[in-house]
């Protein structure tokens, strides 16, 4: 099934207390596309300033990601992040951000997308998200991504957007500053009632944690990286790995959104091993299907 991501292209600077890295290759919709197309291809969608560094084409040779929807908007600045991991590096501190060209119009949606069955929208401002999500009227399973930035300057668009989606992907500090609750439970379930079938909430080293309206739950534990570098781009890599999945399989029932993320489990496990998207270059499917056999060995007692 076809896979529509849209979001963040970022110029980050990361550091953790293993080092710095200035002026990287980040953002949401990136480390999300790297991850999904281990599973499925992906059509991606963002905008970046003149400004931006990267050769992007170049970055995703060989890649199953589509760049149709890439733009490179004239007059216009790359977004940029700057953040700091220290203790557990469970969350990371926003030390600076520049939304440049994240405050201006979304990027334009080609033909050729319009038709995607899946749809994600990474991390970006919400009612951008809104306006995009309007753009694919095929589309079977919405799911989104937020962070505590909108959250806090932007609650009201962020609640419109909640209406409309299928699932919700956030962190658990994003949960309990959305809900109140600092019970993950409970705060799932007041995410629900806003409007989402299914939330899946991020607890860092401790896992993730899936509720459905229906009434059911399914947590699973972090893989064990002994390894961890930088978690930059965690969340955005299990999202990736949980779609692609979720779209190579054309379904989403209960089951298969259980082994969705536990794949994206795995798939996150590895990002963080080392600097920005380092990892991505010698890692393979193959080294997600290990781990993800070897978790399954961990759970059973």
């Amino acid at each position: 099934m076809s896979l529509v991501v849209t979001g963040s292209i970022g110029i980050d600077t990361v550091t953790t207390p293993f080092g710095k890295l200035d002026d990287c290759l980040g953002g949401s919709a990136i480390y999300f596309s790297m991850a999904a197309n281990f599973f499925s291809p992906v059509r991606f969608l963002g905008v970046v300033g003149e400004d931006c560094p990267f050769d992007l084409p170049e970055f995703f040779a060989g890649r199953n990601v589509d760049l149709e929807g890439l733009e490179v908007r004239k007059g216009s600045k790359t977004f940029r992040w700057q953040g700091s991991y220290s203790g557990n590096m469970d969350e990371a501190v926003t030390e600076g951000v520049e939304l440049n060209v994240l405050a201006e119009q979304p990027p334009v949606v080609p033909d050729g997308y319009k038709d995607s069955e899946y749809v994600f929208l990474a991390n970006t401002a919400p009612a951008l998200q809104i306006q995009l999500l309007n753009e694919f009227p095929d589309c079977k399973l919405s799911v989104a991504d937020t962070m505590n930035l909108w959250i806090e300057t932007a609650k009201d668009d962020l609640l419109a957007l909640m209406t409309k989606i299928d699932g919700l992907v956030l962190n658990e500090g994003e949960a309990t500053m959305l809900t109140g609750e600092h019970n993950l439970a409970t705060a799932a379930g007041k995410i629900l009632e806003m409007g989402p079938e299914f939330v899946v909430i991020k607890k860092g080293q401790h896992g993730t944690l899936l509720r459905t309206k229906d009434g059911q739950f399914f947590a699973l534990p972090a893989w064990p990286t002994e390894d961890v570098k930088d978690p930059t781009g965690a969340g955005d890599s299990f999202a990736g790995g949980m779609m692609g999945y979720l779209a190579n399989a054309g379904k989403f029932d209960l089951e298969t959104l259980k082994a969705a993320i536990a794949y994206g489990t795995c798939t996150a496990s590895l990002v963080i091993e080392d600097f920005s998207l380092n990892r991505w270059a010698k890692a393979g499917k193959g080294e997600i299907d290990s781990r993800l056999e070897q978790l399954r060995a961990m759970m059973k007692f």
